[in-house]
């Protein structure tokens, strides 16, 4: 418990192997969650559209609004729950500067707009797909960048 007031691994190095162990576990989530965006909903654009409105060329239905719903249900959690972990051992293991201040909020304000904005292209207008597909890669690559930071910062030894 002394890292929480100190900031200092070196008395806990069990402490060390754990945060180590919840941010590899977080770098897995983070890689198969593009996997599976990639197959269920597309990462290009005419599949995006495709799955999302569906394709009268190709007798494709589009997304029924349950399916939606629960797609963005638990994108919603699990984003909060990665945003929640990612940003707690960040805070603890880096000193406070602007750019951590600017990397934290990108990575909260895009990760929350990512499934909000594909609920948008939904209801409203095609164009949130362009939102869509730039917050969740922009999601995606900085919370792997700062999941990287932190697994560097751990010092193992």
């Amino acid at each position: 418990m002394k890292f929480l007031v100190t900031k200092d691994l070196s008395h806990s190095r069990l402490l060390a192997y754990l945060m180590g162990a919840v941010v590899m576990a977080l770098l897995l989530y983070l890689l198969m969650d593009v996997v599976l965006h990639a197959y269920v909903i597309g990462l290009d654009m005419t599949s995006i559209k495709s799955t999302l409105f569906g394709n009268m060329e190709t007798f494709e239905e589009p997304m029924l609004i349950d399916s939606l719903l629960l797609q963005v249900h638990v994108d919603l959690f699990m984003t909060l729950f990665t945003l929640l972990i990612l940003s707690s051992i960040y805070i603890r293991l880096y000193e406070k500067t602007f750019l951590m201040k600017m990397i934290l909020h990108t990575l909260f304000l895009s990760g929350v707009a990512a499934p909000i904005s594909l609920l948008a292209a939904y209801i409203w207008s095609e164009h949130f797909v362009y939102v869509w597909l730039g917050s969740f890669f922009l999601w995606h690559t900085v919370a792997l960048l700062l999941s990287v930071m932190i697994f560097k910062r751990l010092n193992f030894k």
